[in-house]
C-alpha cells in the first residue's frame, strides 16, 4: 500500500488527511478514557467485593488491570505519535453495591469497548494506519476474552430480588 505523502499546504488531500487524523486523535482519546475508567473500575471493584464469591471476583478484577494498563499505554502512545495529547480523564465509573451490578458494569464497558475498537480499526485503515488497525485487533481480542469470561459467570448467577437494578 502507498503511504501518503503529506507535502506542502497545497497537497490536494492535506486538509482531509489532518481532519481524519484529528478525528481519529479525538476517538482513540475516548477509548483511552474507556480504558482509564476500566482500570479504575476494576480496582475500585475489587477492593468493594464483599459476599461469598469476594475471593474469586478479587482476583478476576484484579487480574484484568495489566490488560487495560496495557491498553492505556498503547492508546496513549499512539495518540502522541498522531500529534496529539493522550487525555488524563477517565469516563464516568458506573457505581455498584453487589457483586451482581459489578459484573453488569463489566459486561457493559467490555461490549462497549469491543464497538468502539471495531470502528477504530476501520478509522485506522481509512487513515492508512495498518499497524494501528492490526494493534486494535488485539485490544478486540482481550475485550472479548474479558466479556466472555464475565458473561459466563453471570449465565450461572441467580441475582436475589434485593439485587435487581
Amino acid at each position: 500500500m502507498a503511504q501518503r505523502e503529506l507535502v506542502g499546504d497545497d497537497h490536494p488531500g492535506m486538509a482531509t488527511l489532518l481532519d481524519d487524523r484529528g478525528t481519529l486523535i479525538d476517538h482513540l482519546n475516548s477509548d483511552l478514557a474507556g480504558e482509564l475508567q476500566a482500570i479504575i473500575m476494576y480496582l475500585q471493584y475489587s477492593a468493594l467485593s464483599r459476599g461469598l464469591h469476594r475471593r474469586e471476583l478479587r482476583s478476576l478484577f484484579q487480574a484484568e488491570i495489566p490488560d487495560e494498563l496495557r491498553h492505556a499505554r498503547l492508546l496513549a502512545d499512539k495518540i502522541a505519535v498522531l500529534g496529539g495529547t493522550p487525555t488524563t480523564t477517565p469516563r464516568p465509573v458506573p457505581r455498584a453495591i453487589s457483586a451482581y451490578q459489578m459484573l453488569r458494569n463489566i459486561y457493559e464497558v467490555e461490549t462497549l469497548a469491543i464497538c468502539d475498537y471495531c470502528e477504530r480499526s476501520s478509522e485506522a485503515v481509512a487513515h492508512g494506519d495498518i499497524a494501528l488497525k492490526v494493534e486494535l485487533e488485539g485490544l478486540i481480542v482481550d475485550e472479548t476474552r474479558h466479556k466472555e469470561e464475565v458473561e459466563q459467570i453471570l449465565a450461572g448467577w441467580s441475582q436475589p430480588a434485593f439485587e435487581a437494578h
